[in-house]
Parts: structure tokens; sequence; C-alpha cells
């Protein structure tokens, strides 16, 4: 059987005459996953069972909202002849980068509001964003998209790959295989994901659990991106995701050695810090323990 006979449709249905795509549904089920996971370990560490379906409403489509614009920044040669197609977010065209952005700028006002430490809640929700970003790129392979240079399907089956995946990776316009590099970045983070999860029990500083993540995410993504072919560029072959990524870890290395040598009291992931706010059903430790 060829490769194009075994591509797969990235329609998975239709609702009359609209089209319900793959892409869609398996964003969708990473924010699901990734709200559950944050929601349970929200509630253990002390907030209120709503909160993070509160900042939920606020986040998604405001990230959704940012990631366009993002995308469409970087593309504004073309955008700025076209701009009627601006607003055609179902063609395709959103950046990764500009959802976090957006996300987080969206969880700093929101705990701001409400009175709670904006790097408890990114603390809490750290493995939840690397599920979504894991989940995510699966949307990706289906849309035969974000993927890298051309290799042989020898070196695909040397990674040990199952066919169907194999078969996705030929890209029909080129007539070769390719590297199917968001199945790196999918399996990179998810590594980082148990390392974040074991660091809940390590019991980190508090911020640091959330800029592990930015550091981890950053460092794959580099080099992980200078494997790609559609990347989005500032000027020449300057890529935004690499420069994004190198801010990333500079801002996560500079915080934590800034906070480790200058704030005071330290506060733990697992402390319930007095004056955060705490579920009812949770009280703060005991002052006697040293």
């Amino acid at each position: 059987m060829t490769a194009n006979l075994l591509a797969i449709n990235p329609v998975a249905f239709h609702l009359g005459p609209l089209p319900v795509n793959w892409y869609g549904i398996i964003i969708g089920v990473g924010i699901v996953v990734a709200y559950i996971l944050a929601q349970k370990e929200s509630v253990r560490r002390g907030l209120d069972e709503e909160f993070i379906a509160d900042l939920l409403i606020w986040a998604v489509p405001i990230s959704i909202l940012s990631a366009r614009v993002y995308y469409v920044a970087m593309k504004w040669d073309y955008y700025s002849v076209n701009p009627g197609r601006i607003i055609e977010i179902w063609n395709g065209g959103i950046a990764i980068h500009g959802a976090l952005i957006g996300a987080f700028i969206t969880a700093y006002i929101f705990t701001r509001k409400r009175k709670v430490s904006f790097l408890r809640l990114a603390d809490i929700a750290a493995p939840s964003i690397l599920i979504g970003q894991i989940v995510g790129r699966w949307g990706n392979f289906i849309n035969q998209e974000a993927y890298g240079g051309p290799v042989s399907r020898d070196f695909l089956e040397s990674l040990f790959l199952p066919n169907w995946l194999i078969e996705q990776m030929y890209i029909k316009e080129d007539g070769t295989y390719v590297h199917p590099t968001f199945l790196y970045e999918s399996l990179w983070n998810l590594v980082g994901f148990i390392i974040l999860l074991f660091a809940r029990k390590w019991n980190w500083r508090r911020g640091e659990m959330f800029f592990f993540y930015l550091i981890w995410y950053s460092f794959g993504r580099f080099f992980i991106e200078g494997m790609r072919t559609d990347s989005l560029y500032l000027v020449g072959d300057l890529r935004s995701a690499q420069v994004v990524s190198i801010i990333g870890i500079a801002v996560g290395v500079i915080a934590i050695i800034y906070r480790r040598m200058n704030v005071k009291p330290v506060v733990h992931y697992l402390d319930i810090e007095k004056g955060d706010t705490a579920s009812k059903k949770q009280k703060p430790q005991s002052k006697k323990k040293k």
C-alpha cells in the first residue's frame, strides 16, 4: 500500500456542511486533560475548586487570540497586503509562543485580582501546560505540519516508529519523508512533565517549578526549531521561536538565581503561605515545624 493511501484525513467528521478537524479535537482534549490535572492539584494545594475553571474562561479565548496575533505579526509581509485573511484562523496559522504569552499575562492579572500568588499558581499549572503541549503537538501530526527536513524511510524505521506514523511523515508535495519534529517535542515535553511531577514531592522553592518549565521547554524547542522547515522568522534567518526560547531560558535561570539570593522568607511548593487564598477545607501547616 502506498504512503498516499495511508495518509490520515485531517477532517474527523462533518456537522452538516461544517467540517470538524482532528486538530481542533486534539487541542480541545489537551485543554481538558490539562484542566483536570491543574484543578485537582489546585484544590489539593488550597485554592478554591472554581479557581482554575474561572481562569480558563478568560485564558483560553485570549490565548487563541494572542496565538493568532503572534502568527500574523510574524507573517506581516503577507497579511499587510491580504488583511481580509487575518481573521481566517480556520485556515491555520497560530503560534504556541503567542498562546503562552497570552496565557501568562491573563494568569498574572487574574491572580492579582484574586489576591493569589502568581508563582504559586504557575507552579501548580506547570505540568498541565506541558500536558497541553504534549497532546497538542499530535494535532500537527494529523495536519502534516511542524515537521523537519527530509530523511530516509530507513532512518524513521531505525527510530522504531510504527508504520502509521512513518507513513504520515511522507509529504506528498515534496515526495519525501521528513523528521517528525512534532514527536521530538512531544517526547521532550513528556520527560519534563515527569520531572515536574516528581518535583512536587521534592518540594522545590516557590516559582522554581514554573521557571524549570521555562528552561526545559525553551531548551528543547530551541534545538528542535532548528530542524523545522516551517519556522516563523523575525529578520533574515533569525527564527522567532529560537529567540523567544533564548529569552525563556535566560528568564528562568536569572529568576531562580535572583530569588535564591534575595527572596526571604523562603516559601516552598508544599507550604501554604499566610495571606494566600486557601480552601476552607485545608488549614495552614503547624508553626511548630521548623
